[in-house]
């Protein structure tokens, strides 16, 4: 029947674009991370030598996902790689960042491998969990393990929660002290 070959052949073309379609978080903190280096280097933004700059001062103070970014770049001496021409050129440029990340990929594959966390789940590299804002109303607390809810309680609140022994006394905490976000 030619009307089910059609209506075949459409609905192969809409699965395989999806099955094409970008993930939204590939390449998530090489995007961010360029483009608050080249926010930083302003005016100055297609002089290398200033976005090289900008591009150590970034990494001085970057925690977490950034950290793991700049070191897989090369902008700390204990780096395996360097490639910090791929990441000043596009940006001298005026490449857009998602493009520019896609092409760093092709030296460092793992630089888009890179996402955000909303709490501990760092799969155990050992870095702090502070990459992104904690979000309450993004965060389902009954599916969070105690050690990820004693971090929102610290990294929000300073508190150790004195007390609280089980799960369910974390969460109690967080809701008292979260009462006007959630």
């Amino acid at each position: 029947h030619p009307m089910a070959s059609a209506s075949t052949v459409v609905l192969f073309f809409a699965l395989l674009a999806a099955a094409l379609a970008k993930n939204p978080r590939d390449c998530e903190v090489c995007i961010k991370a360029l483009d608050t280096i080249r926010d930083m280097a302003g005016t100055q933004v297609e002089d290398a030598s200033v976005v090289e700059k900008k591009i150590f001062e970034f990494c001085k103070d970057a925690k977490g996902k950034d950290h793991r970014f700049c070191w897989y770049i090369g902008a700390y001496p204990s780096s395996a790689t360097y490639i910090l021409k791929e990441v000043t050129g596009p940006i001298t440029r005026h490449l857009p960042s998602d493009v520019a990340c896609q092409r760093i990929k092709k030296k460092d594959a793992q630089i888009c491998d890179l996402v955000y966390t909303s709490t501990d789940h760092n799969e155990g590299e050992g870095v702090a969990a502070e990459d992104k804002p904690i979000d309450l109303k993004n965060i389902d607390l009954e599916k969070e393990k105690v050690k990820s809810l004693k971090r929102i309680l610290q990294q929000k609140w300073s508190d150790p929660c004195k007390g609280c022994v089980e799960k369910a006394d974390f969460i109690k905490r967080i809701r008292e002290l979260a009462k006007n976000e959630l």
